[in-house]
């Protein structure tokens, strides 16, 4: 059999928080790092770029101040059902809000900076043979001893892993943009719509961060964005006085479609996978973008063990990544699923926010339930 030789110990297949965390964690502790991304920095996604402030002493670790960036300081959060009706409350440990345009750009010069070498290509498929991996992309071959999948929510290499959760339908689109106008810099405000529910903060340069989920099916009976926000987004009237009294700073809103809150396996063709790519929180809950960075955290901890030998086969690896993995995001993900189906359904929605305000100290106990505790650096 032919093989190539190992040109890197890992290839992070995908750029963004995951794969960048896990490139600048690993080569601080001299491992040869190779990011492959498909997309140019800096970039916009479709993001709610708001992070609790759980990930702050992992950035530090990585040598990354967010707020000589610019990032806004949140510590309040405000929920309201499609009927109007409004909930507040104190963010238990706080957060921020960053775009990703700026926050992967960061990124990426550092983690080129600690010398991983970030290169802008698509791979095509992975193969593993012989305790290794063979990385094929549309302009080259790679091969390493480990592999971390990083590449988001689908791609076309779920298809070729056969992974279980690209088999079913994904009814959920989402929809992103920036805004300038008048919005408080410490909230994050979650404001519900019949189908949906959109998701607003401020991030850097004073914009607004505008992101709003929903289902696929619902939007489809309107021509375009624009009849869809008149007719069902803005009966949210919080959303239509925020749409209305701001100005676009993007030309055209930025959408994603099929996406899939299914069940993942952290772990696929021996593929240590990270953020989205082993599994999605809904945005409900707001913690996407910290789950991401803390996955990069945990599988980056076990490849150093594992390179320096603490760690004795790969089988032991990857049970040690599984366990972390459920210990740390099982309970996070199945809240976070109870929370969106509950607030799914407008006549329940309108009730459980009446329980709420009755109750007022069970919005941080749910907040606590879908996101961790501060990271501890090591």
């Amino acid at each position: 059999m032919n093989t190539i030789p190992l040109n890197f110990d890992v290839v992070i297949i995908g750029g963004g928080l995951a794969g960048l965390c896990s490139a600048i964690h690993l080569s601080k502790n001299n491992i040869k790092i190779l990011v492959i991304e498909k997309s140019e920095y800096p970039k916009h996604k479709v993001c709610g770029e708001y992070i609790s402030n759980e990930v702050l002493p992992y950035f530090n670790y990585l040598g990354l101040d967010v707020f000589k960036l610019g990032a806004k300081k949140i510590n309040c959060f405000e929920l309201s059902t499609a009927k109007n009706k409004l909930i507040k409350a104190n963010l238990p440990l706080g957060g921020f809000g960053i775009s990703r345009f700026c926050l992967d750009n960061a990124l990426a010069k550092k983690a080129i900076k600690n010398n991983a070498k970030i290169i802008r290509d698509t791979v095509e498929d992975v193969t593993f043979v012989n305790d290794s991996f063979k990385i094929t992309t549309k302009q080259s071959s790679y091969a390493s001893r480990i592999v971390i999948g990083a590449y988001g929510k689908r791609a076309n290499l779920d298809v070729k892993f056969n992974r279980n959760f690209i088999k079913n339908n994904s009814p959920f689109l989402a929809v992103k943009t920036h805004v300038q106008g008048d919005f408080p810099e410490n909230l994050v405000a979650l404001h519900n719509f019949k189908g949906g529910y959109c998701g607003v903060s401020k991030v850097e340069n004073n914009s607004i961060n505008l992101c709003y989920i929903t289902d696929f099916d619902a939007f489809k009976k309107h021509k375009d964005i624009d009849e869809f926000q008149q007719k069902v987004v803005f009966k949210n009237t919080a959303l239509k006085a925020i749409f209305k009294n701001s100005k676009p700073v993007f030309n055209a809103p930025l959408t994603i479609s099929q996406i899939s809150f299914d069940s993942k396996k952290p772990i696929e063709n021996h593929i240590l996978m990270c953020g989205d790519t082993a599994g999605m929180i809904h945005p409900l809950c707001g913690n996407g973008m910290s789950m991401a960075i803390r996955s990069a955290q945990m599988a980056s901890l076990l490849i150093i063990k594992f390179f320096n030998g603490n760690i004795k086969n790969r089988e032991a690896l990857e049970k040690a990544y599984l366990k972390a993995w459920n210990t740390e995001f099982k309970a996070r993900l199945k809240t976070g699923h109870i929370v969106a189906k509950l607030f799914s359904k407008n006549k329940l929605s309108e009730i459980l926010t009446q329980v709420l305000k009755l109750f007022p100290r069970i919005i941080p106990y749910i907040i606590k339930r879908t996101h961790g505790k501060i990271m501890q650096v090591k």
